[in-house]
């Protein structure tokens, strides 16, 4: 299990400059705050196209020199067999958005999709160990300032002080399945 965190750690680190904070341009109009919130809109928007309803539970959140990137966790196993529908239903949505499609890995154990946004906000979505989907977003280089915890409330167990979050745990008759 720690070899599988370390992978999908190295994976995130490796991959964040597919995802976000790749322009040098600091956009002066927004500060980390603003960022975070529109984070939580792009993120709070993909989980309510995704049907049937899997649960979420926030991850935590970051803030680098400029940027700010908050994360969620499902808590709703995607077996192995139903990955490929998430994936491709989370990146039908993304397109449906008008965000730009900077990558896909289809591999087997953690698969993972990379877009951005219009105004240059990384959104990634990593399957991980036990069938646990991670979407993370990432801001642009924004005016530094505080950023409060996300007030959209997660759909099932807050976890709140819970880190790492715990492996999926909630079924579901679709996401779950055993057949495609």
């Amino acid at each position: 299990m720690r070899i599988r965190f370390q992978t999908i750690a190295a994976t995130l680190l490796l991959c964040m400059p597919l995802a976000g904070c790749v322009s040098n341009e600091m956009r002066t109009d927004v500060d980390m705050q603003e960022a975070a919130d529109h984070a939580d809109g792009i993120m709070d928007a993909t989980l309510r196209g995704i049907e049937p309803t899997v649960q979420w539970a926030h991850g935590p959140t970051t803030t680098g020199s400029c940027g700010v990137t908050r994360r969620r966790a499902v808590m709703t196993v995607v077996s192995e067999k139903r990955r490929g529908n998430f994936l491709g239903l989370v990146e039908r949505i993304w397109r449906h958005r008008e965000y730009r499609i900077k990558g896909v890995n289809n591999d087997a154990d953690s698969p993972a999709i990379y877009a951005q946004t219009k105004d240059g906000f990384g959104v990634t979505l990593i399957i991980g160990g036990a069938g646990q989907a991670f979407f993370e977003v990432d801001s642009p280089c924004v005016n530094e300032s505080e950023v409060k915890d996300p007030t959209t409330p997660p759909n099932g167990p807050a976890y709140e002080g819970v880190y790492p979050l715990p492996r999926p745990n909630v079924r579901s008759d679709f996401w779950s399945a055993g057949a495609p």
